[in-house]
């Protein structure tokens, strides 16, 4: 999830934990360890571009490091507040845990998902929420602000944080719903249209849970579709997309296309154009709601030198216009 998310969760999971016994600093504390995980993008300033992608949200998003980073978060946290005797180690260390944790397992509801048992090659990715939704973020917020504006010891404020916890996490339980809705509609349709596939993958659009798109596998390609839970109309599927990926065939043994084949989790088409091989990560989608025309979101160029060692370079096709794609999205999420 986004920034904002990660802090307002940390710091209501903080103010769960420790507000009671130290305020505002349990919720400032949370909002620090709650963004934490994601210092992992530092991770391009020590390798190259293709591993840090790989890398991202693995250790750092996992149970493991939340037990490792907790005592020691705990004993810096003890040392600062020294003239707190009222709050142990272990009570510090309980906090950094529960706000460290949680951030992966909200991440692990997103389409990128996390590593969550690390070292262990899993990713959990239940696709179920866009990275940035703000029915999921802002009603948070404000329970979290109006609680941080009471005093510790009034019960209200207690109140108001587990309201915004329970809120958020219906929320997160009700997109599960709304995909499942989505899913069976999506299957329906492609059996109503004779239309044979091998898997099928749904998450939602950008910025809601009402608009679902889906990436359907068929032998030889790919095709996309929308579906609004307003919809009234049948589900209408894109052209088939190639996969090409015979294309890269002579590279497979090369470590770069075998970081992108699990970077895309399997969900790419190659495309040959200007004499070099581009790799399409296929996961997030279009650009756009027309599933014929808008482009994937992102390519990889790979150069291929005279000796046939692949580099690649990540691309994105450019927006030309962006409030134009904006509207299309809320109509379309109308049913429209």
């Amino acid at each position: 999830m986004d920034s904002l998310t990660q802090i307002v969760l940390g710091a209501s999971v903080g103010e769960a934990v420790l507000g009671k016994k130290i305020g505002n600093k349990a919720i400032l504390w949370g909002a620090i360890a709650g963004t934490l995980p994601d210092l992992d993008v530092l991770l391009r300033y020590f390798t190259d571009e293709i591993s840090a992608t790989q890398m991202h949200r693995g250790f750092s998003h996992s149970i493991v490091f939340a037990i490792l980073i907790a005592p020691v978060l705990g004993w810096i946290a003890k040392k600062i507040h020294f003239k707190i005797k009222h709050v142990s180690f272990r009570d510090w260390t309980k906090l950094f845990f529960w706000t460290t944790v949680t951030h992966p397992l909200l991440d692990a509801h997103t389409t990128w998902g996390t590593q969550f048992f690390w070292p262990f090659d899993y990713r959990l990715a239940y696709q179920n929420i866009f990275v940035v939704d703000p029915i999921y973020t802002l009603p948070f917020l404000g329970f979290l602000i109006a609680a941080m504006r009471l005093k510790r010891e009034n019960p209200k404020r207690s109140k108001l944080n587990k309201i915004g916890l329970s809120l958020s996490t219906s929320y997160l339980i009700l997109t599960l719903i709304f995909k499942w809705i989505s899913f069976k509609e999506f299957k329906k349709g492609l059996q109503n249209q004779n239309i044979e596939y091998v898997e099928m993958d749904t998450k939602p659009a950008p910025l809601n849970s009402i608009l679902w798109s889906s990436l359907i596998e068929t032998d030889n390609g790919y095709r996309t579709a929308y579906y609004s839970l307003f919809d009234q109309h049948e589900i209408s599927y894109s052209k088939e997309f190639e996969k090409n990926h015979q294309l890269i065939d002579p590279y497979l043994d090369q470590e770069v296309v075998q970081q992108l084949i699990d970077i895309s989790a399997g969900w790419y088409r190659i495309e040959e154009r200007n004499g070099k091989l581009l790799f399409w990560d296929l996961r997030f989608g279009q650009m756009g709601m027309d599933v014929n025309k808008a482009s994937f979101l992102w390519y990889y160029e790979l150069n291929i030198d005279e000796t046939g060692n692949v580099t690649a370079i990540k691309r994105q096709p450019p927006i030309k216009n962006f409030e134009m794609v904006f509207q299309e999205l809320i109509h379309r999420i109308k049913g429209n």
